[in-house]
């Protein structure tokens, strides 16, 4: 007897957060018009005669709209458009700044400027003076033991379940993106074939035109063990049976693809996808990414959290080079104990385009940056009326950190030059220029290409989720993550490391808006600059242990769904370990 589904009912589908993904800004000036309220005033004062004269025309008015409306109820229907015509009038008199192209005068005050270096040159000589005169490391006590608040794994309570009753059919889904959304689309696929009691084929990878990275399911993650840590809770098997092939021409595109709305709630796969999956014996759903609502019921979280903290562990030939990379960057933070920081540096050349943020790069930078936004967006920055406020941008937190500002910020925490640092990033834009002062702050700094040799990469090179990988193992054992412009790799990461570290995600998450008015202060003191970074540092030590909300993401926040405390934890999850 086929069971229909493992739930009886599904949760309703939550809003989904706001995209991971920056978008510009399209603010608004606040110029008042020429001549302002007052100007305008002006024209109604005088004798009594105007003024009756005005109020007589404005009573007719009123009355004849009145008449109009209550005689010809059709006017009713041109309601909005007055309304539209009227706020458009409205907008009109507020003299909009719309600027068609980036550099326009948009400096609205204290932070839209870009002056870290001005900054940089002034601070500089007490940055090493303070090093020469530092004796201890902040690596050794960075994080308050008082925040740890002791949590654990506690998977197998969430997810124990009786044995696995006959397969429903098959799920074949496609994921799509770079690694972490290829993460979110396996572990959604997860969740979902054990909703509908199906048999999970491993996903298929699709080549996408921005990562151009051809890398099947098994060159990234380990297929063996995926299969072998779901086995009591999903069938998964690696290809389709030649019988269910058949019936398909042998082509799995004959397989009827399930348009399947975003953030759908458990109940529409029950209502709409189930019944199918009984009729046909197999589906497809392509592309599955983010096809999942965040808040489903509590079975289906726990598979999640097996899938992502457990199940996904990354290809022998990923891990193998990894634990090299980490043994070489505890080797070389001999003076911190083993410790070191790790940088998530998002200022590549399409990073910095998007943005429509001005650095100090002059007239080559702009030639530079719309040249790399009309080869990758064609023309969406050119479109008319566009709104592009680069100060605005800065001011509001928008900006991509550059590796000079980076290097301050954890010099005014209290990194010393004796701090190892690991970066991890893509090709950084113009990095002689940029990471020089990164390395001047930080001499024992690394990356994946300084820290394994070309031979060890060979395998690797023109496969960007790979590298990514590597970086990812990196980062997942340093002691302190730093997260600098959002996206999926931070995302995933600082849920991890929550994961392994008792709940806290030991990660500096800076409030960019705060640092541009700090870097935009070129007379600032010493002393004043280290005590608001350091109160930043604290902060983010308050911020390390959070639990999740209903409409976030329990891979950025596995507390409770996929933790428990650990005086009310009675299971251990023995197979939890540091190695992805």
């Amino acid at each position: 007897m086929h069971g229909l589904s493992r739930l009886s009912n599904g949760a309703s589908s939550v809003s989904p957060p706001s995209s991971p993904r920056h978008r510009v800004s399209r603010g608004k000036g606040t110029t008042s018009p020429a001549g302002g309220c007052d100007g305008g005033a002006k024209n109604f004062r005088g004798g009594g005669v105007g003024r009756a004269e005005m109020k007589n025309a404005a009573e007719r008015f009123r009355y004849f709209l009145i008449s109009a409306l209550y005689r010809k109820r059709g006017v009713l229907l041109f309601a909005p458009l007055l309304y539209i015509a009227g706020m458009l009038m409205y907008m009109g008199t507020m003299g909009f700044n719309a600027m068609s192209s980036v550099g326009g005068g948009d400096a609205v005050g204290p932070g839209s400027m870009y002056r870290s270096p001005e900054v940089f040159e002034k601070l500089w000589p007490f940055m090493e003076a303070e090093s020469n005169n530092r004796t201890s490391n902040l690596l050794s006590n960075v994080w308050n033991p008082k925040m740890k608040q002791g949590w654990k794994p506690c998977i197998k309570q969430t997810v124990s379940q009786p044995e696995l009753s006959q397969s429903n059919g098959f799920l074949i889904i496609e994921a799509n993106g770079g690694l972490n959304q290829q993460r979110i689309s396996i572990c959604d696929a997860v969740a979902v074939a054990g909703l509908l009691n199906a048999t999970l084929v491993i996903p298929i990878f699709h080549l996408n035109s921005v990562w151009q990275d051809s890398s099947k399911f098994g060159d990234i993650f380990d297929e063996e063990f995926f299969i072998y840590a779901l086995r009591n809770h999903v069938n998964v098997i690696r290809k389709l049976p030649e019988e269910i092939l058949e019936q398909y021409d042998n082509n799995i595109s004959n397989i009827v693809n399930l348009r399947v709305k975003a953030w759908s709630s458990p109940s529409y796969y029950l209502q709409k996808v189930l019944p199918k999956l009984l009729e046909w014996k197999a589906v497809r759903i392509a592309p599955f990414s983010n096809r999942l609502a965040h808040a489903v019921p509590p079975y289906l979280q726990g598979l999640r959290c097996l899938c992502n903290f457990e199940a996904l562990r990354f290809s022998e030939p990923i891990r193998m080079l990894a634990a090299k990379m980490v043994d070489r960057m505890v080797t070389n933070s001999s003076k911190s104990g083993g410790r070191y920081v790790s940088v998530h540096l998002r200022f590549e050349e399409d990073m910095v385009a998007f943005s429509c943020c001005i650095y100090d790069g002059g007239e080559e930078e702009k030639h530079d940056m719309d040249i790399v936004r009309e080869r990758s967006w064609r023309g969406k920055f050119r479109r008319r009326g566009r709104v592009i406020r680069p100060g605005a941008n800065r001011v509001d937190g928008k900006c991509p950190l550059t590796p000079l500002e980076v290097g301050m910020m954890l010099r005014g925490m209290g990194f010393d030059n004796t701090t190892s640092l690991y970066v991890a990033a893509g090709k950084i834009y113009k990095v002689e220029k940029h990471m020089a002062p990164l390395k001047q702050m930080f001499p024992g700094l690394e990356t994946k290409d300084t820290l394994a040799s070309i031979e060890e990469l060979a395998p690797f090179t023109g496969h960007s989720s790979r590298l990514a990988a590597l970086d990812y193992t990196v980062c997942l054992h340093s002691e302190v993550f730093v997260t600098t412009q959002g996206g999926n790799f931070p995302h995933f990461l600082v849920g991890h490391r929550r994961y392994f570290y008792e709940g806290h995600s030991k990660t500096i998450k800076p409030d960019k808006r705060k640092l541009a008015q700090l870097f935009d202060k070129p007379s600032i003191r010493w002393q004043d600059f280290k005590r608001q970074l350091q109160d930043m540092l604290h902060h983010n030590d308050v911020k390390g242990i959070e639990l999740r909300k209903s409409s976030s993401s329990l891979y950025m926040y596995p507390m409770p769904d996929c933790m428990c405390r650990k005086m009310d934890a009675k299971v251990e999850y023995s197979n939890t370990t540091k190695t992805t």
